[in-house]
């Protein structure tokens, strides 16, 4: 099942079982893709769809830091429930081992040994890992391995 349908279905269930914490959630969640689609003119496959999800989940998580600061304990509950519904449509995050793997084979198949090659490394990197993994802790990893 695509994930636009998954979610879609989430949408009509989550209404039917009156689950409004879930069901506002993921009718945000469609109306980023809906408007992601507008301003570009496309239609977003599932990595638009998991791209659109992984930049939600930051901004909740960066929400429920402030909450959580200035003492809304109220607020900070309801985005820790609405994160953990986004998340629920990412991919099962790579080990470490998996990551340090992925960019063992990525320096290998650009031939990278600088750092001046980290772009070269990044660009074979980010559509394998994309989703997958926190792109800023791997473009780290490449750094320090190149370094």
């Amino acid at each position: 099942m695509h994930l636009r349908s998954r979610i879609h279905e989430d949408m009509k269930a989550a209404l039917k079982a009156g689950e409004t914490v879930r069901l506002g959630a993921i009718r945000l969640l469609m109306a980023a893709i809906r408007q992601k689609e507008v301003d570009a003119r496309i239609d977003l496959d599932d990595n638009g769809i998991i791209a659109v999800v992984e930049k939600m989940v930051k901004r909740g998580k960066e929400s429920l830091s402030q909450f959580e600061a200035a003492g809304r304990s109220d607020l900070a509950d309801k985005e820790r429930q609405e994160i953990g519904v986004l998340c629920a449509y990412l991919p099962e995050k790579m080990s470490p081992a998996e990551i340090d793997a992925a960019i063992e084979a990525a320096l290998r198949e650009t031939g990278a040994a600088t750092a001046a090659d980290m772009g070269k490394v990044m660009g074979v990197l980010k559509p394998r890992l994309s989703g997958k993994a926190d792109m800023g802790a791997v473009s780290g990893r490449v750094k320090a391995r190149l370094a």
